[in-house]
């Protein structure tokens, strides 16, 4: 096995997983600690060290607000369980799960960046393990990345001393991990020309970033972002997430100087502790994420997936049944058209009318039938515009019972499923979910390999043929109790929901 190898930077030692087959190497830096002056700079270059480093641990995650300090909280049950997690400043380094023997293999790589809204989130949360990933033949390499305030803060002060990369820079962030794994996994048995770049929520965001950028064009091959949308919605309007300029950004950023930071230039804020930043950034309830910067971005996804300027590469998309689904907060008909006039204008009649024969096709109440995944919806307005453009797509919607408490298929629940990691979690999951898993991470590591997520199953047999979604083939594959190509046709609502959004 390679349980030591080179980089560019010095040799590095890992160790066995789990599976003894499986080499493991945590906490590999790949840029300089971005730290001192090097807060809100461009990542980097990491420095060489002497001798053979012992990748044994990970990296202290990168500043944000603790994670599972609050055990009441959703995640914190579900993967956010330890808040004595090491946390630092110092956090850019990434973890490699590789199968190689040797470094001439030649193997698939997939490179995860994670979620949380660019607020939180680390590489290596218990969920996101590699082991069996790379039990399949592809090595699998999760990169940290800044997030919040030290990720994504714009101010003038910034734009007129690096004009080059005045902000976003947890996604200048993932760049450098992604380049980093260009120039270095052959040594550990990886190659360089066949990576698959995928990440959740705002990872998947992140890779809808990446393949927007032009900067990031040509370093990857292909990209599965996943419950992230695609395309905004037109309706309801109180789901649209608007791209800020950088201008609107360095507005943002000198308020939050001034009013929480108590200093008027970036010098002076790179000399205040991190801990008191990020405490201040909790209290101001600021948003900080990517930006128009002219650089890294200089036209959001959308646009680019409109225009047909996105990178071309295989996509392989999808989301989950019961992640962010918005809708009435009232049973009375009059509150339901109140809020449907809200959301649709002089299309709510007709939105209504479709509702209430879904309503009555399902035996639910209008309520629910008037409920909308906005997520679900952004991500078929944008494979359909992606299907015009006679790209390669493959498209999944997940919707297992999820057994615990009355989740449903919530928003990051198939993350147990990709990576096939269900023994870490606290739910109950019987054998049709661990057939599941298994399945989905066939399907995942198949696309990282080809291109297609089709193949045989662990005992030889095919696993349930995944056909492209084409203009003329628009069904997902459905990841539920039972794996399969939806068959029925799309309801009036669905219909209805994405023509008003093209």
């Amino acid at each position: 096995m390679l349980r030591q190898t080179k980089t560019e930077n010095g040799l590095v030692r890992g160790f066995p997983g789990t599976d003894a087959r499986i080499t493991v190497y945590k906490g590999i830096p790949f840029a300089a600690p971005p730290v001192g002056e090097n807060r809100w700079r461009a990542p980097q270059k990491a420095e060489n060290w002497d001798g053979i480093r012992e990748c044994y641990e990970f990296g202290p995650i990168t500043m944000q607000a603790v994670p599972g300090r609050n055990p009441d909280a959703f995640y914190s049950k579900e993967w956010h369980v330890d808040p004595e997690v090491p946390m630092s400043e110092d956090g850019l380094y990434l973890n490699i799960w590789t199968p190689a023997k040797t470094t001439d293999e030649k193997l698939p790589v997939m490179v995860w960046f994670f979620g949380g809204g660019y607020r939180e989130g680390y590489a290596w949360e218990m969920e996101f393990d590699g082991e069996r990933i790379a039990h399949r033949g592809v090595i699998l390499v999760s990169v940290a990345y800044r997030v919040n305030v030290f990720g994504f803060l714009a101010h003038p002060d910034l734009s007129r001393e690096q004009p080059d990369a005045p902000c976003n820079f947890g996604m200048l962030d993932q760049l450098a991990g992604l380049k980093w794994v260009e120039r270095n996994i052959e040594y550990f048995g990886g190659d360089p020309k066949n990576i698959t770049i995928f990440g959740q929520s705002a990872g998947g965001g992140s890779v809808w970033n990446h393949l927007a950028s032009p900067l990031s064009r040509g370093h990857f091959q292909k990209a599965i972002p996943e419950s992230a949308g695609g395309c905004d919605l037109r309706y309801p309007e109180n789901r649209r997430r608007v791209v800020a300029t950088l201008e609107t950004a360095e507005q943002q950023g000198a308020q939050f100087l001034k009013e929480y930071l108590g200093v008027d230039t970036i010098e002076e804020a790179r000399k205040l502790d991190a801990n008191f930043i990020e405490e201040q950034c909790l209290k101001s309830g600021m948003m900080f994420r990517p930006y128009i910067d002219g650089k890294f971005l200089t036209v959001g996804h959308v646009e680019r997936i409109k225009n047909g300027t996105l990178a071309d590469v295989p996509i392989m998309t999808g989301n989950t049944t019961d992640e962010f689904i918005t809708g009435p907060d009232c049973e009375d008909e009059a509150g339901i058209e109140a809020w449907a006039k809200d959301l649709f204008g002089d299309k709510a009649a007709e939105y209504l009318d479709v509702c209430r024969k879904f309503a009555a096709s399902k035996g639910i109440s209008l309520k629910k039938a008037c409920g909308i995944g906005s997520f679900e919806y952004g991500t078929r307005v944008a494979l359909e515009y992606l299907a015009q453009q006679g790209r390669t797509l493959y498209y999944y919607v997940f919707g297992p019972t999820i057994p615990g408490d009355d989740a449903g298929a919530f928003h990051s629940s198939d993350l147990w499923f990709e990576f096939e990691t269900l023994m870490k979690c606290w739910r109950p999951f019987d054998g049709h979910h661990f057939d599941l898993a298994r399945r989905m991470c066939n399907y995942w590591t198949n696309f990282a390999k080809t291109g297609d997520p089709n193949g045989l199953d662990a005992d030889g047999t095919p696993m349930p043929q995944w056909k492209p979604f084409t203009e003329d083939s628009k069904m997902p594959i459905f990841f539920g109790d039972e794996t399969g190509m939806r068959t029925e046709p799309f309801t009036e609502k669905e219909e209805f929901l994405i023509s008003v959004n093209k």
